[in-house]
Formats: C-alpha cells, sequence, structure tokens
C-alpha cells in the first residue's frame, strides 16, 4: 500500500512483519507543460526538458559521496542511479530516472542520503507537470511512498526527500523544498537545512 507523503511526513522503512528494508529503489518522473499560445502551435507544443535525479549521501553532516549522472556508482557500490533521460516522460506514471539504493550495503558512517532533482537545461518548474518521487521496495516492486511535486514555480530545483538511519533501521522524509540550481553542487547550501 502506498502512502502519498505531504511536505515534511515521514514514515519507518520497516516492512509489516518488522523486518527491514534491504534494497530500495527512488523513482523520479516528470513531463513537459504543454506550451500555450501562437509559439506553440508553430513549435509542436511541450519541448524536452532534462530533469537529474541525484543523491547526495552524508556522514555527520558532511557529503561523503555523490550518485549522478556523471558518477553513477557511489564509490562502496551500495547507491547506484540507472542512466541520465535528458526528456522526460510520456505521462504514463514510469520512472523517467532512477537512484538504487542497498540499504544492506551502505556504509555505517553515511547516515543520511538525500535525494535531488535538478533542471539541468535550465526551465524552471512551471515548465513541468506530473513530477513526482517514489520509493519502491526494490525486493518486492511494491510501491511504499509517492511525493507528488506540486506548485510549479520559478525555480529549478528541489529537494524531494531523504533517507536517514533511526535506531536500527531507516526512515524516509519527504522535504519537497524548492530551490535554485542546475547541479546537486548548487543545491548543498539548501541540503544543509535539511540534515
Amino acid at each position: 500500500m502506498t502512502v502519498n507523503l505531504g511536505k515534511g511526513q515521514q514514515i519507518s522503512l520497516s516492512k509489516s512483519d518488522g523486518s527491514s528494508l534491504t534494497a530500495v529503489r527512488m523513482g523520479l518522473g516528470w513531463q513537459a507543460a504543454p506550451r500555450k499560445g501562437f509559439l506553440a502551435k508553430l513549435t509542436g507544443g511541450g519541448g524536452a526538458i532534462d530533469l537529474d535525479a541525484s543523491a547526495v549521501l552524508f556522514a555527520s553532516g558532511q557529503p561523503a559521496d555523490v550518485v549522478f549522472f556523471q558518477h553513477l556508482t557511489s564509490d562502496d557500490g551500495s547507491v547506484r542511479h540507472t542512466g541520465d533521460n535528458l526528456v522526460g516522460g510520456a505521462g504514463a506514471g514510469d520512472d523517467d530516472e532512477v537512484v538504487l539504493v542497498d540499504l544492506a550495503r551502505v556504509p555505517a558512517h553515511i547516515d543520511q542520503i538525500v535525494f535531488t532533482v535538478n533542471s539541468f537545461t535550465g526551465q524552471t518548474f512551471a515548465e513541468v507537470q506530473n513530477a513526482f518521487c517514489r520509493l519502491v521496495d526494490e525486493t518486492t516492486g511494491a510501491e511504499l511512498a509517492r511525493y507528488t511535486l506540486t506548485g510549479g514555480g520559478d525555480h529549478t530545483a528541489q529537494i524531494m526527500a531523504k533517507v536517514y538511519r533511526s535506531g536500527g533501521g531507516w526512515r524516509m522524509k519527504a522535504i519537497g523544498e524548492p530551490a535554485s540550481g542546475r547541479t546537486f553542487q548548487d543545491l548543498l547550501p539548501s541540503i544543509a537545512a535539511h540534515l
């Protein structure tokens, strides 16, 4: 059963039988919003929007590693990006970019993994529609949580969510904080407020 998360909402990543999840998939999907007006008729409507998903691994509040389109696997191999999507989806609700996290292999010193999305091509989220991130149990394929990006706006990035250690397991928090930047590096000052 999927939990539709609101901004700031948290969920435990324990299974219903009390055991912990071992591997999760953070999926990101989006579409270019249709353009309106005379120019849209000439150009055929919406254009391609290159959103990029990144996962920044933190140890005691400091960035320790990152997974994004130019570094597809974390140094320890526990987090992996499946590849860059340069245009977004056709609105079918499928994941356009995916970051896989093997929670059991994440090194003990990594205590948080923050997921971001940024518009590499510089379009604002006013030009994006049907954007979401979702967390899936990679073992069973069951969707655990979904956070829908709403409101558009003139920002070019979003700090979507984080998974973090809590007790002996992991939790997820939907952050949903607008930011500005074309790359994850641009977002590091904004991420710091959510660690």
